[in-house]
């Protein structure tokens, strides 16, 4: 079991941003003295519900203020990115880090960042698995060139090389962020492995990882090869004395700042969108994850893994808006929660 913790820098109602990214970068280096195992760093732009806009310059960061934890981004969102510009960043920490880094990359949604960035709403409707596969083939080949619909230039040689690191893997992991079959189908027939929402609960998921191994099979990729991928669970974790205490510690701060965050998000071209009822969601939320007593954490993490097969977690610990309370959050999940899943 390798359980991590989902940073989004988040902004509490009250809160600045400074206060926000101080948090955010103190608790992963909590999490790594806790002895969880990985970091992962979401990406928001224009809005309080996180207010990292880089998660490839936070995980450099926090790279070099680290030195055993794992840091990967959930997610930076390709779209608004160029491939190879990121895959470049990429490349550069996983060498310079010992092949400490992850890379995630996800679809995003249809915000005005498409049009701040100038990639226009094709790049997030149509453009996607061209970006992925070139970024794919940045990640694992020693030149490349394109010729596809969105990018079109001569053949050049990938510098650094990923696969030249002096200790660790041969190339950064590439993880795919997947909220549809249309996504589960792009990770699976690239042998990507998945990040998996904390909005959905474990039968959800285990249908994705089924919906995976499918078509995975279906693409020619050996059961061998589809056992192997190392998929992501994301969720939410509040370590409690009662799990009452642990839910309601989310039930005050969530909800104001699931509504100020998710308000903020602005659409590209005016289309509508559904907004979830922020205390509901958090109920839901502290129904489905590690939200209780130390004993009722380890039970649910390993309930997820039985059901899904999944044993990697990146839990969001900074639900409480509090950075001491966050803190506390990380000790007592690597003090009492992981000890009872070895």
């Amino acid at each position: 079991m390798r359980v991590g913790s989902f940073v989004l820098a988040a902004q509490f109602p009250g809160q600045g941003q400074g206060e926000a990214l101080h948090r955010a970068v103190r608790s992963a280096e909590v999490a790594e003295e806790a002895g969880l195992d990985s970091v992962w760093l979401a990406e928001h732009h224009f809005v309080p519900y996180g207010v990292c806009p880089s998660a490839t310059t936070l995980a450099a960061l926090l790279l070099g203020r680290t030195r055993r934890i794992r840091v990967g981004t959930a997610v930076s969102v390709l779209p608004t990115q160029h491939p190879v510009a990121l895959g470049e960043q990429a490349a550069l920490l996983h060498l310079t880090s010992g092949g400490r880094f992850t890379l995630g990359v996800g679809r995003g949604g249809p915000w005005v960042d498409l049009e701040v960035f100038g990639a226009g709403v094709d790049a997030y409707e149509k453009g996607f698995p061209e970006s992925l596969d070139l970024l794919h083939r940045w990640l694992t080949e020693p030149s490349v060139k394109a010729s596809g619909e969105r990018y079109e230039f001569r053949e050049v040689p990938v510098v650094p090389r990923p696969d030249e690191a002096l200790s660790g893997p041969a190339g950064p992991e590439l993880i795919l962020a997947c909220t549809s079959p249309s996504s589960v189908r792009l990770a699976a027939e690239r042998g990507l492995a998945m990040l998996l929402g904390m909005h959905i609960g474990d039968a959800e998921k285990a249908e994705m990882v089924a919906s995976y191994r499918t078509f995975a099979l279906a693409a020619g990729r050996s059961p061998d090869d589809v056992a192997a991928a190392q998929h992501v669970s994301a969720g939410v974790a509040q370590v409690g004395d009662r799990t009452a205490e642990a839910a309601e510690t989310l039930l005050k701060a969530m909800p104001g700042w699931l509504k100020q965050g998710l308000d903020a998000h602005v659409t590209v071209d005016g289309r509508e969108r559904k907004m979830r009822d922020p205390y509901a969601y958090t109920q839901l939320l502290c129904s489905i994850h590690p939200v209780g007593t130390p004993k009722l954490c380890a039970d649910r993490l390993a309930a997820t893994a039985e059901r899904t097969g999944i044993t990697r977690f990146a839990l969001l610990t900074e639900g409480s808006g509090d950075l001491d309370s966050t803190e506390e959050n990380l000790r007592r999940l690597g003090g009492e929660v992981l000890p009872q899943l070895l």
